[in-house]
This record gives C-alpha cells, sequence and structure tokens, in this order.
C-alpha cells in the first residue's frame, strides 16, 4: 500500500511548472485505487468468514449436536463486546454511519472503525448468526476511501464525496455486482443523482469488483438456471408476489424498529446479553433450519434450482425473517442485504411453486419466481427500486426476468410505502439520533424551476422607444423597482427606478428610455434552470428575461426575486398575512 500511495503522490506533484494530472484527473485516479484496496480489504473479509464458518457452523460430523446452538451465541456476545468496549465506531448501521460521514462529518471515518467492523462482522456472521457481509464491506470501503483521502490532504469537498465513492467498491466487491452497487449508493447513501461524483463511483465499483474476482473467481455469486418467465398471464403472479413481498417488508420494517426501540430503553449492562440470546434462539433453530445460519448464499442458490418444497421455502422465509429482525433489534452485528436476498428468494420461490398449482397461466420456472421475489423484496425493504432491478439483472445474467422483476418491483415498492413511509434505516437512524436525507423525501420534494416561479407574458417589458416619463407611471402602477428594456428583438437591458426618477427630475420626462445612459446589460434564463440557480443572478439583476430553449431570442417571461419569494411562500415587506400582494 505504501509503494502505490507514494506513487500516487509522486505523480500528481511532478514538475516545476505544474502538477502532471489536474485536481479531477488526481480524484478519479484515487478512485481507482480506492477501489483496488477496497476489493483487497473485503477479499480478506470473505476468506475470514469461510475459514470461521467452516470451523463452527460446519464442524466434523463427530462433533456433538448440541454445540452448535453455542457458537453463534458465542460469536454475537464476543462481537457485540468488541463493538462495545473496545472500537464503538464499529457499532449500528453502515449504511447510516456512512451517510453521516457524507452528510455531517465532512467525509470522516475512523480506520479504527473499519478494523473493528471487520473483526466484529467475521466473529458474528462467521458463527453462524443471520446476517450479512455486505453492509459491513459498504463501511470498510468507505473508511478507506476516508483515510486515502486524509492522506492526500483533500479538499473538504472531495472529502465529503469520498466516501460513496469507497461504499460503492465495499459493496460492489462484497456482492460482485458493480453496477447495482453503484445504484444502491446513489440512492442510499447519497440519496440523490450526483453527476460530480457518478464517474468516480463506477470507476471505484469496477476496480474493487476486479480485484475481487481476481482472487475469489469471477462466477457470480447465485448459479442461475436457464430462466422460463411463462406466458403473459403468468404476470400476475409475478404482480401478486411483488404486492406480498411489499406487505411483507413493510410488516417487518415497522415491528424491526419497534422491537429495536424497546432494545434501546434497556440499561446498556442488560443490552450486552441480548446479541448472545439472540445468536442462540439462532442456532437452536439451525438445529433444524440449518440453511437459516450465516449469509444463507448456498440455499438461495439451492431455491434457484428447486431443491426445495414451497412449504419448506415459506417456512424458511419466516424463521430467516424473524431471526434477523432479532438479531438486528438486539444489535448483533452484521448487515440486512444477504438476509433481505434469503427471504425474497424463499418467499418468491415458495409463491411461485404454489401459484402454479392456483394459476393454470403461471407456468414460469422456480428459478424466475426466486429472482423475482429477490427483487421485489429488496425494493420494499430497502425502498432502492431501479438497485433491485440492475442487481437481478445482474444475477441471472438475462433480460427474460427484467419484465417480471419490474412489475414486481413496482408493486413491493408502491405496496411498501403505503404501509410504512419510511425505509428501515431511515428509522433505525431516527432511533439513534440521525436525520439523514432520504432518496424519497427528495422524491416527494422535488427541486423547483424558474418555470414554477416565473411571471409569463411581457409584463415587466418596456418597448425601447418609450418616453422616461412613461417608464415612470409603468413602474408606478405595477409597484416594480425595474424594468426589463427590449432593444430589438432578442436583445433586452434593465433600468432601475433610481435612474428613470433623476432622469425625469433632470427634465428629461419626454427624451426615449432608449437615449438615457442608464440601461444595463442583463443575462438571460430558461424555464427548466433550477430555481436556486437563478437566484444566483438575482443577486445582480433585479429582474431576468426568461427564453426558450428551442429559439433563445423569443421571450416566455420574466422573473424577479419577489416571484422567487412567492413561488416559496416567502412574505416580502407589505404582503399582508394569509396571502400575497
Amino acid at each position: 500500500m505504501r509503494t502505490i500511495v507514494s506513487a500516487l503522490g509522486h505523480l500528481s506533484s511532478m514538475g516545476r511548472a505544474g502538477p502532471v494530472l489536474d485536481e479531477p484527473q488526481r480524484f478519479l485516479l484515487l478512485s481507482i485505487v480506492i477501489g483496488i484496496f477496497s476489493g483487497l480489504v473485503v477479499v480478506c473479509f470473505h476468506i475470514s468468514l469461510e475459514l470461521l464458518n467452516w470451523i463452527t457452523v460446519h464442524p466434523p460430523e463427530h462433533s456433538p449436536r448440541y454445540v452448535l446452538p453455542l457458537w453463534p451465541a458465542a460469536g454475537g456476545l464476543a462481537a457485540y463486546a468488541l463493538v462495545h468496549f473496545v472500537v464503538p465506531t464499529a457499532r449500528g448501521s453502515s449504511v447510516n454511519y456512512t451517510k453521516a460521514a457524507v452528510y455531517a462529518s465532512d467525509g470522516y471515518i475512523s480506520f479504527r472503525g473499519v478494523l473493528g467492523k471487520f473483526a466484529s462482522c467475521t466473529l458474528s456472521i462467521g458463527t453462524g448468526n443471520p446476517m450479512g457481509p455486505e453492509d459491513p464491506s459498504l463501511q470498510m470501503g468507505a473508511g478507506i476511501a476516508s483515510l486515502l483521502g486524509r492522506i492526500f490532504h483533500l479538499t473538504r469537498d472531495h472529502m465529503r464525496l469520498i466516501a460513496p465513492i469507497g461504499a460503492a467498491a465495499g459493496i460492489g466487491a462484497a456482492f460482485n455486482t458493480p453496477i447495482a452497487a453503484v445504484l444502491f449508493v446513489m440512492e442510499e447513501v447519497v440519496s440523490a443523482w450526483n453527476a460530480g461524483v457518478l464517474g468516480s463511483i463506477v470507476l471505484a465499483s469496477v476496480s474493487a469488483v476486479v480485484v475481487s474476482r481476481w482472487f475469489l473467481g469471477d462466477s457470480p455469486l447465485y448459479t442461475v438456471p436457464e430462466i422460463e418467465t411463462g406466458t403473459y398471464a403468468g404476470l400476475l403472479a409475478y404482480a401478486a408476489i411483488g404486492a406480498i413481498g411489499g406487505t411483507l417488508s413493510a410488516v417487518f420494517t415497522t415491528r424491526t424498529v419497534q422491537l429495536r426501540g424497546i432494545v434501546l430503553k434497556l440499561r446498556e449492562r442488560t443490552r450486552v446479553f441480548l446479541p448472545a440470546l439472540a445468536g442462540l434462539l439462532a442456532g437452536l433453530a439451525g438445529l433444524f433450519a440449518p440453511e437459516i445460519l450465516g449469509a444463507g448464499y448456498q440455499s438461495v442458490e439451492g431455491a434457484l434450482h428447486d431443491r426445495f418444497p414451497w412449504e419448506s421455502m415459506l417456512a424458511l422465509a419466516a424463521l430467516k425473517l424473524a431471526l434477523t429482525a432479532v438479531c438486528f433489534s438486539f444489535g448483533t452485528p452484521g448487515g440486512l442485504f444477504a438476509p433481505t436476498l434469503f427471504v425474497g428468494a424463499m418467499l418468491g420461490g415458495g409463491l411461485g411453486v404454489l401459484a402454479q398449482t392456483l394459476m393454470p397461466g403461471a407456468s414460469g420456472s422456480v428459478g424466475a419466481y426466486v429472482l423475482v421475489g429477490i427483487g421485489a423484496f429488496f425494493a420494499g425493504v430497502f425502498r432502492a427500486p431501479m438497485t433491485s432491478v440492475f442487481m437481478v439483472f445482474e444475477l441471472s445474467a438475462s433480460y427474460t426476468v427484467i419484465l417480471p422483476v419490474m412489475i414486481a418491483n413496482t408493486v413491493a415498492f408502491f405496496v411498501a410505502r403505503r404501509l410504512e413511509r419510511r425505509s428501515v434505516f431511515e428509522l433505525a437512524g431516527l432511533q439513534d439520533g440521525l436525520d439523514l436525507p432520504s432518496a424519497d423525501a427528495r422524491r416527494e420534494t422535488p427541486a423547483m424551476q424558474v418555470e414554477d416561479a416565473m411571471q409569463r407574458g411581457r409584463g415587466r417589458v418596456a418597448e425601447a422607444g418609450i418616453t422616461v416619463g412613461q417608464a415612470l407611471d409603468r413602474m408606478a402602477e405595477s409597484e416594480e423597482h425595474a424594468l426589463l428594456v427590449e432593444l430589438r428583438y432578442g436583445t433586452w437591458r434593465w433600468i432601475g427606478e433610481r435612474p428613470v426618477r433623476r432622469a425625469a427630475e433632470n427634465g428629461e420626462g419626454q427624451a426615449p428610455l432608449r437615449d438615457t445612459q442608464s440601461l444595463l446589460p442583463v443575462v438571460r434564463t430558461y424555464p427548466d434552470v433550477p430555481l436556486d440557480q437563478a437566484m444566483r443572478n438575482l443577486a445582480i439583476y433585479p429582474v431576468l428575461p426568461v427564453t426558450s430553449r428551442v429559439n433563445p431570442n423569443a421571450l416566455v417571461g420574466t422573473l424577479t426575486l419577489g416571484d422567487v419569494h412567492g413561488a416559496y411562500g416567502i412574505l416580502t415587506p407589505g404582503t399582508p398575512v394569509g396571502g400575497h400582494a
């Protein structure tokens, strides 16, 4: 690592005439380095999980059967004790921790927290607790990015962008889906589409996945069989899976957060032992259903290949869902990503096979129903519909399943939002005292544009041929303190009230307005320009001409600061309370 860091620093500072690479280029190069190191850390994390899982959850056949429930309990207790007593920065939701770094901590993430997250989640997930490694990998990548940003003394603006870049690298390497990683970070971490950071996020995600595939192989997370979606009449079955998945995801979110709220009210000395209790419950359940232990990747692959009867899949989905809610609420280190995929897979597969017995038109393969269930439940829990569609596409590498997934995801997303407005991360963040932005909230309150505030028509536009006195009368009638003057078609100037009044007092009331020396240039704007961007020009010009994109010389309206105030509901001086003047 030291060699690569020093080489990158040398490249960025070579030459007395100036740097070899400018700031954006260095930032893109740093994104690749972040992806490489994040991929290496996630590879080590994956190997550690597999090794500990092989020792504990899959011991030799002669091992006593009663030992199995003790491993998740011991792992949960050790992991929580490590987080509570040694590395407090590793506790809580990785997604919320990374979002807080973006919006509140100028991109700072403690590297000590990265090490703590690595160790605690290895102990927890590796011993069989039903949590996932993807969310912790997200925080590890973000922490590595933050560390590299501090090493290279990035500006505050770039430091705020560095955490999402590492987050995409971490989750991309963990799940082997670079596109879904990019979309998940944009929907859940950034909570908006930021063109300035998108290129860097893509580079980091791709480079991390390349490193992960170099060491762990390039095969996808699941081996997906040939998919058959059936006839169009069977789309009703996929929509039904979406509706049930959305309902179940909303119930899971609500009940999990309620249980977590009860746990947070307990004394700290009591909460220390709750992960051990959750692990013991998971271990006891694992005696009868070992599929629910750990991340459950092999069990999902078994569902894709139709290795479970529909009754068993539905039972496994219910059991995994309940244990995940308990572990998450009790503070067991780990993520919700893999459990969500497991529940969605079993739910979709079980409902799909059941639908085939009840609906003659539901003739798709079981693998198709499993993938649809994964996407629908994921969209309902995380409120990231675009991520879920592309994630299923990357998992299946087939366009065939896209239409059923889109139908089910859309239904699940809207049903879940109807029953519970906020996602599990947002609700958990509020319990932890975090008020972080969400993509849902931003979708509901879109940014205003010039067309939402402007005054249409030519009411504020004066012909250049009118007299100074007529211009003064127009200002008095309209109560405007500036006029937009059209010298000729497509050319405007502006003039304020004071110069017009001064010219009238100097005996120039009958002189043409065009002859005054007080006409000043003005910039134009367009109806689709964001209102906050137009306000920067209004700090210089009191009135702006709003023109058409297809014909910039054609005036469609005008914009003033008073129009902006009216659009935002701000009362200006002289405006009566309860309405605008």
